[in-house]
């Protein structure tokens, strides 16, 4: 017990909360916070509706990730340089969107938008190279579910407390203090362990780009980890892509959903994912990703025993943080599984890549869930997305017996 408690306050692991932070800061800001300013400054529909395509360097991020594994800055060493530079960056862009009005220039507005999601995008894409260098394997789990739980309490201050501050203060001075809220960072990354500098480094660009590419292909059993990564949370992105809707269609309020869904859920994820993390220092990813996976197949259909109860809070709430604990303990495993597929020399290009491929189910599949709960009926449906969950758990046997990837330069 004594080496866990060592583990889990150590300093890799207060880093890793400080660095979720610095990552997850800057997406509502550019997101349902900019939204919120445009709905106030009486902005067309059709354009703030067009905010969401702001986003688009978090899905192609991968492209210049190669760049971000070649190259390092005259300053630092190669993940902290890169880390600080963009950290900067999203500070300035942060500053230059506060001194614009989107009533006024739109045009301009979103420009400096898209450069903090561009900027941020890439501050990603270093700091999950970064962790993945610094934490031990059996780190891993831990690492990223506090990893997390920055990034979500991050997401606090640019939603919840930007629009409490926006009730009190104009929004060029709210944007002010969301600069002065990411600027931190810097320090953090700079006071935050060294990483391991005996990495080797991809020789020149073109193994920076091919090389991630020829390493994870060249593995036994490629393909099976990727449709792995692919359906594993896939029951799960369904299902909570409807929770808002079934809630209300149940006959709950936006009050209910407000305090139980959005808020306690929100709590009730960050400690599934530091239990998660933590079973997972004395229980190894293998049986972390089964005794998880069934945990979230199994809370998914607490909605669809919700569906047949009579309007309680109390009911609510413990359908609520049964699937959201197991779901943050489900998402621990799984970015700790990523994790450990990738290549050190091609940690950033690889964990880009595969954190694009998790993000189908969640933008894609997920599409056309209110169709099927129209004409499935709500208990059905998440029975449904319960039994959608089944060939991913049932991948994790191939999966097992795939040996781990031996790290060596691809040519």
């Amino acid at each position: 017990m004594t080496e866990t408690l060592k583990k889990v306050f150590s300093r890799r692991m207060l880093s890793m909360i400080l660095l979720g932070y610095a990552s997850g800061l800057p997406l509502l800001l550019i997101g349902s916070t900019l939204q919120a300013w445009m709905t106030d400054e009486g902005v067309d529909l059709g354009a703030i509706g067009m905010v969401s395509l702001i986003g688009m360097p978090y899905v192609v991020k991968f492209l210049w990730a190669p760049l971000l594994d070649r190259f390092t800055l005259p300053f630092l060493s190669r993940r902290k340089g890169w880390m600080v530079f963009f950290q900067g960056l999203v500070v300035f862009s942060i500053l230059g969107l506060s001194f614009t009005d989107p009533r006024t220039d739109i045009y301009l507005t979103c420009t400096w938008a898209f450069l903090i999601a561009l900027f941020s995008a890439s501050q990603d894409v270093v700091i999950d190279a970064y962790r993945r260098e610094i934490l031990p394997d059996n780190e891993l789990g831990l690492g990223s579910s506090l990893y997390v739980t920055g990034y979500r309490l991050a997401m606090l201050v640019s939603g919840a407390l930007a629009l409490i501050i926006a009730d009190r203060l104009p929004w060029n001075e709210v944007y002010l203090w969301l600069a002065a809220f990411m600027a931190p960072t810097i320090l953090f990354t700079l006071t935050s362990p060294a990483e391991n500098k005996h990495i080797p480094i991809p020789a020149n660009l073109k193994m920076a780009v091919v090389g991630p590419l020829v390493d994870f292909f060249s593995r036994r059993g490629a393909w099976i980890m990727l449709l792995f990564i692919l359906l594993y949370k896939v029951g799960d992105s369904m299902a909570s892509n409807m929770t808002t809707p079934f809630i209300l269609a149940t006959g709950y309020t936006k009050t209910d959903i407000g305090t139980v869904a959005k808020s306690f859920g929100m709590v009730a994820t960050i400690l599934g994912g530091i239990i998660g993390g933590t079973v997972m220092l004395r229980m190894n990813l293998k049986v972390s990703l089964i005794l998880f996976g069934v945990l979230q197949a199994v809370s998914t259909l607490g909605f669809s025993v919700l569906a047949h109860l009579p309007v309680s809070f109390a009911s609510l709430a413990s359908v609520i943080a049964f699937e959201n604990l197991a779901s943050g303990m489900g998402t621990a495993a799984y970015a700790a599984y990523m994790a450990s597929l990738t290549n050190r020399q091609f940690t950033a290009t690889q964990y880009a890549l595969l954190t694009a491929l998790m993000g189908i189910p969640r933008v894609i599949l997920s599409s056309p869930t209110g169709w099927m709960a129209e004409h499935m009926g709500w208990d059905f449906f998440f029975v449904f997305c319960t039994v959608v969950a089944v060939p991913g758990m049932l991948l994790l046997i191939p999966v097992f017996r795939l040996e781990k990837p031996v790290e060596k330069a691809a040519v």
